[in-house]
């Protein structure tokens, strides 16, 4: 008993001795105990890997778009000659109202430079921009992305479109990308590229707004109406889509004149491409014209109509038109040209401007309930200058 006592009391004493040394130990050497564990391979608990840092998510940026169809997008400059004459004020308030002034010395003329910008869409060297940017000018020039500066020759416009093809000399050309066919909805988000104020290549964004939009009740083209600031420069340059394809080509704003804010359209690239077309191989755009003007079908209940009435209500006929030599009167109700069934007025404009001049076309509906049939001769649409001023671009 006394052995194993004494047994006990050695072990004691050995292990208040080793706890002591331990706290020496840990008071002055902190950590040496981790190392030891960690080299023995004796830690229970090994500290928490190193977590990692969060993957950094895409960043939302659209400079890869603009990369991409940024160089395509040109500076145009349009200069012309402007006559004026210089007016002297009567001394007496009512001469003047009546009569404004009187010429002061011979005419004088003055140069006149216009802002606008253009996008390469050929690599012979064709250029979109909007009719309004060239019209009159004596002298275009074009700055490149990359610097180079080239005189330009007018191939072509259409003021249905307020479109212009240019034709420039340079080499190694960069172009815009344009699908074979482009669809866009409202709510895409896409970017106006242009020359704002001569702030050249300024990039704005928005989205599509609306589409379709009919900007005359007498023109068959529609627009991309955007959110994406449009100003004073920005005609013809390039509306893109958050990749970098060509969308549209920006033409015009409502102006804060009409008290409006955030409303600019585009042409459609595919509109626009037709009109490049025809331009290049004619060197203008024909449309076919029945000579007539449209509005919605009223519906009332003693119409005959179906609630869900489609065609449209002749509102007007031009003398002399094809619509008024085959008998088309004003009030008919027009519901199917050739072998298709018309929507709505837009549709139909967009349906004959198709047609060639020249051919003849079945056109059938109802007169005061009655429905009739009558073969339509299709004329070449005349120009349409119907500009609204509250249009800018």
């Amino acid at each position: 008993m006394k052995h194993a006592a004494g047994t006990l009391a050695f072990i004691a004493r050995f292990v208040v001795l080793g706890l002591a040394l331990a706290f020496v130990v840990g008071l002055f050497w902190p950590g040496s105990g981790q190392r030891l564990r960690e080299r023995f391979g004796l830690d229970a608990n090994p500290p928490a890997a190193a977590v990692a840092a969060p993957a950094a998510g895409p960043t939302l940026s659209y400079a890869d778009a603009v990369a991409r169809a940024a160089p395509s997008v040109v500076n145009i400059y349009a200069n012309k000659t402007v006559t004026e004459q210089a007016l002297r004020m009567y001394s007496d308030p009512l001469l003047q109202r009546l009569f404004g002034g009187r010429p002061a010395g011979p005419a004088y003329k003055r140069r006149e430079q216009s802002l606008g910008s253009g996008v390469i869409v050929n690599a012979d060297g064709y250029v979109l921009t909007n009719n309004h940017v060239i019209a009159n000018a004596d002298d275009i020039q074009v700055l490149l992305y990359d610097g180079r500066v080239a005189k330009a020759t007018l191939v072509g416009a259409d003021q249905e479109t307020d479109l212009a093809v240019l034709k420039i000399d340079a080499g190694n050309l960069p172009v815009a990308h344009i699908r074979p066919h482009t669809e866009v909805r409202a709510g895409d988000v896409v970017l106006a590229i242009g020359n704002p104020f001569g702030l050249n290549q300024t990039v704005t964004m928005g989205i599509v707004s609306a589409i379709g939009r009919q900007l005359s009740s007498a023109s068959p083209e529609d627009f991309i109406q955007t959110d994406a600031a449009i100003n004073l420069g920005n005609s013809g340059g390039a509306l893109i889509d958050a990749q970098g394809n060509l969308v549209g080509i920006n033409t015009l704003l409502i102006g804060k004149a009409a008290n409006a804010e955030g409303i600019g359209f585009a042409i459609p690239v595919d509109n626009a491409k037709k009109v490049l077309d025809q331009i290049i191989d004619s060197g203008h755009v024909v449309r076919g014209w029945l000579g007539a003007d449209y509005t919605f079908v009223p519906v009332a209940a003693d119409s005959g109509l179906p609630a869900a009435a489609r065609g449209v209500e002749v509102a007007e006929v031009y003398p002399g038109s094809p619509a008024a030599a085959a008998g088309i009167q004003a009030h008919d109700i027009l519901l199917r040209i050739g072998h298709d069934d018309i929507a709505d007025p837009s549709d139909l404009r967009k349906r004959e401007a198709a047609l060639k001049p020249g051919s003849t076309v079945d056109v059938s509906g109802l007169r005061n309930g009655v429905p009739f049939r009558l073969s339509v001769t299709i004329a070449q649409r005349p120009p349409n200058l119907d500009v609204d001023s509250s249009l800018e671009g």
